[in-house]
């Protein structure tokens, strides 16, 4: 079985093509920290390459930017390839078949909300509900059965 979760953030806007028969492709890269620090307290972070296809392309082109934080769920694929000098080289890639949006909504204009680095998102007044209206009954005093 070849599945991968992978949650961090975009290091680069989304890069969304449309292939020769019309099917949109997303290219991006998330940084992914890794859960423990190195003998000198610095955390280590991992880079992915990642694809995502169709409408999931066009959702994280849409609603993604650098920065964004986000949880994929795909599979490896790795690619051979000779680079300019003939030298061989392996590529791996994150091919998407789900991604989550981590960050929480904007309020004002529907756009995700960029946390400033340690910071959390803002506090928001909850929604007021309009204040019901009661209509005074005609009470005569009788029993209504």
């Amino acid at each position: 079985m070849n599945k991968v979760f992978l949650i961090g953030n975009l290091t680069r806007d989304p890069d969304l093509q449309e292939t020769s028969s019309g099917v949109s492709v997303c290219h991006f890269g998330i940084a992914v920290n890794r859960s423990y620090s190195s003998s000198d307290g610095e955390r280590q972070t991992d880079f992915f390459n990642v694809t995502a296809w169709r409408g999931l392309a066009d959702n994280v082109a849409k609603y993604c930017k650098k920065g964004s934080k986000v949880a994929v769920s795909g599979s490896i694929q790795i690619r051979n390839y000779e680079d300019n000098q003939g030298n061989r080289r392996t590529a791996v890639d994150i091919i998407a078949q789900d991604i989550e949006f981590l960050n929480p909504r904007s309020s004002s204009d529907g756009d995700f909300y960029d946390a400033p680095a340690g910071g959390s998102a803002p506090e928001r007044a909850p929604k007021k509900k309009p204040a019901l209206e009661l209509e005074a009954l005609d009470d005569d005093g009788d029993i209504p059965f």
